[in-house]
């Protein structure tokens, strides 16, 4: 196996040019791209709707395909999934990866093509991979095993031909040959449904296995990890995989996870590397060891734009191109896929932290924020500041939610938090009045609305056993694959609900 790592580790290694030519020359890679999703939309549905034939610039697409959402795709998608063809993109779609987001009851299916799969979902595995091979040319990746926590796909009830799933299980099901050969454990195991039988049986397979990188949302990583060390009686992970080199996370910031995962790799060899991998397309990857900001991959079959923070919410909201964001600003992302996705808004947001290369950090959400009394609260801010406040107090933190609390009478609004803490802090009235003081520090809005407890009181604190979200999340069914809890919500729902679980 020692030659096939060599020549893998090589082949990778030779696709960085690639990269380094977008990095440099960002505008080439994306011009090409645009022209060819014109090309490929002009005889859809959709593109026959649009005038996509007599679009032949930027300005002029933006002029005549508005800004969508998921609610005015529907109708499209909901077509693919019967079966129609050339509706969105040519030819039928078979694939449609299931959103897992927990702000809604009613699911997403976002379609998945072939030529995305192929230029967008597996291009940016194997890039992800040639970066770290390029940081860590010694590493040997393929001497041993690799995971993905994925999730599960069925067959859809209404057209027997289609799928669904999350864009793990889809990636998973569709991987080549000779990734196959290096990933544990079996496919039957990896696509399991139920979420709870298939821990425990990867824990029992994988355990046994030589695994050198992995991937998957930490949330589930961490609970395969404890799973493994109860099965073997080990203290921590590397007694069970002593020669892994990568860990591969995105979903969520890994901020409040990272002193349980130094915890269950206490050495420091494990290299953590970041990417932005979600159901509409694998968008960015970390590119540079220690960092906390990810390369833009600007030549995987997406075209972008970006909506800044002052339109969002807008009927009409204007978006700005790749070449005119500013560095520091939040904008929402605005994508176009060679999956059929038009100027499509998924919601998430990113500040970019350089140009040339373009560079990004998730920021949060469009909808997950808290701005109630104008403290304009990101999810940045609060990971940022739970992390600062857990490394004071020796504590660490499995899960958290935020909501506000509204103004009643004479009284004042704040801030409610649930926190689910793996390490308590010994004082919880300290810990809460410091992570308010360093949510004042990274938030200046939020600073400014404390002053003097004017328009806003010290953020309250509610310390939940332990497997309360898991709890909740399976009441929702949305147990497992790429489910998380929504950090912030400028409304009390989840909040409530989980209180209510909790009681």
């Amino acid at each position: 196996m020692s030659i096939t790592n060599n020549i893998l580790s090589i082949y990778l290694r030779s696709r960085i040019k690639r990269i380094e030519r977008y990095m440099s020359d960002p505008s080439e890679s994306q011009d090409r791209w645009f022209s060819q999703l014109i090309r490929h939309g002009r005889n859809t549905t959709w593109g026959k709707l649009h005038d996509y034939k007599n679009i032949r610039n930027i300005q002029q697409f933006q002029e005549k395909v508005p800004i969508q959402d998921y609610e005015s795709l529907f109708p499209s998608i909901e077509k693919m999934m019967l079966g129609e063809k050339n509706i969105l993109w040519p030819g039928k779609i078979r694939w449609f990866s299931k959103s897992s987001g927990t702000t809604s009851n009613k699911s997403k299916f976002i379609p998945v093509s072939w030529e995305h799969h192929k230029s967008c979902l597996m291009k940016g595995c194997t890039d992800t991979l040639s970066i770290f091979y390029a940081n860590h040319p010694n590493a040997q990746l393929f001497k041993g095993k690799g995971i993905v926590m994925g999730g599960a796909w069925e067959y859809s009830k209404a057209c027997p031909k289609t799928k669904h799933g999350d864009v793990s299980a889809i990636m998973l099901n569709n991987m080549p040959a000779i990734a196959k050969y290096f990933y544990t454990p079996d496919m039957k195991t990896a696509l399991m449904k139920d979420w709870e039988p298939k821990i425990r049986r990867m824990a029992e397979i994988t355990s046994q296995e030589n695994v050198t990188n992995l991937g998957g949302v930490p949330t589930w990583t961490i609970v395969l990890f404890r799973t493994i060390l109860e099965l073997t009686d080990k203290q921590h992970m590397l007694e069970v995989w002593p020669n892994l080199e990568l860990y591969i996370h995105g979903g969520v910031s890994f901020t409040p996870y990272k002193e349980q995962f130094n915890s269950f790799f206490p050495n420091g060899q494990v290299v953590l590397q970041e990417i932005y991998n979600a159901s509409e397309g694998y968008f960015s990857v970390q590119n540079e060891d220690g960092k906390d900001d990810m390369l833009l991959l600007l030549d995987n079959g997406v075209f972008y734009e970006f909506v800044p923070s002052e339109e969002w919410g807008k009927e009409q909201p204007k978006a700005v191109s790749l070449e005119d964001i500013e560095i520091g600003e939040n904008y929402a992302i605005v994508i176009s896929t060679n999956s059929g996705l038009w100027r499509y808004m998924p919601g998430d947001t990113v500040k970019f932290t350089s140009k040339y290369p373009f560079k990004i950090k998730i920021t949060g959400r469009t909808k997950h924020f808290i701005n109630a009394f104008g403290e304009e609260v990101m999810i940045e801010n609060t990971d940022k500041a739970l992390a600062l406040t857990c490394q004071e107090f020796g504590a660490s933190v499995d899960e958290y939610t935020v909501a506000p609390i509204y103004i009643e009478g004479t009284g004042k609004g704040g801030h409610e938090w649930l926190i689910e803490f793996e390490t308590p802090p010994k004082k919880l009235d300290l810990f809460s009045e410091k992570l308010d003081l360093n949510l004042q520090q990274v938030n200046s809005d939020y600073e400014a609305k404390r002053f003097k407890n004017m328009a806003l009181e010290r953020l309250q604190i509610h310390s939940l056993p332990k497997g309360s979200f898991h709890k909740w999340l399976k009441g929702k069914g949305k147990y497992g694959g790429q489910n998380k809890v929504p950090r912030l919500a400028n409304h009390r729902q989840y909040l409530e609900e989980i209180l209510e679980v909790v009681t």
